[in-house]
């Protein structure tokens, strides 16, 4: 679904409100063990190798909690990093991070490590997101930081992007322009998606 900036703008922050509510109803829905299910799918799907850096997020609200993937993968010897936002319109930074160590309060109402964690640059990224469809795109909460961010690092290396979100988060289309990046795969509490 491509529009004229502005239009697809206002689309989007109207969207943005039916798929809080959205995730919200899935989260109150999903089984107790919805974070561990997802965990287990994402282990089942996701190549990794010995030392590849892992981006997560620090769950807010009513996100799928990423933690219980993120220390599997770290007891597998995957180093570990979470996003931190260093400004309007700029890619994100990662800084190191192990279960466990403190954070520190963030922009929008996350958590990050401490600005004297050492800079990561990520092989495999679990992202947040409000909805996404089957074709790979989602919807994010409309900083364009994750975007921006892929974008950079797909210029670089090979990385691999995974949305991470309720099954009842998904869209029959997510409205996107050339902007919008998309991920690798989905992951849910009722299994992963490989997009079209």
């Amino acid at each position: 679904m491509s529009a004229p900036k502005d239009d697809l703008a206002a689309v989007k922050q109207a969207l943005r409100k039916e798929a809080q509510a959205a995730r919200a109803a899935a989260a109150a829905a999903a089984p107790q063990d919805a974070a561990e299910r997802m965990r287990d799918s994402l282990l089942q799907r996701v190549t990794t190798w010995p030392g590849a850096v892992v981006s997560a997020y620090w769950p807010m609200g009513d996100e799928l909690d990423p933690l219980p993937a993120v220390k599997a993968l770290a007891a597998q010897g995957h180093p570990i990093c979470l996003p931190v936002v260093i400004g309007n319109n700029q890619p994100l930074v990662f800084r190191a991070w192990k279960p466990g160590n403190p954070l520190v309060p963030a922009a929008f109402g996350t958590r990050e490590p401490p600005a004297e964690s050492p800079e990561m640059e990520p092989d495999l990224l679990l992202v947040p997101l409000l909805a996404f469809d089957r074709r790979g795109y989602r919807l994010g909460y409309g900083g364009g930081f994750y975007d921006r961010t892929l974008v950079a690092m797909r210029a670089r290396k090979a990385i691999q992007a995974v949305g991470i979100g309720f099954a009842g988060q998904e869209l029959p289309e997510v409205p996107h322009d050339e902007l919008d990046q998309k991920v690798d795969l989905i992951v849910t509490e009722t299994g992963a998606i490989t997009p079209e």
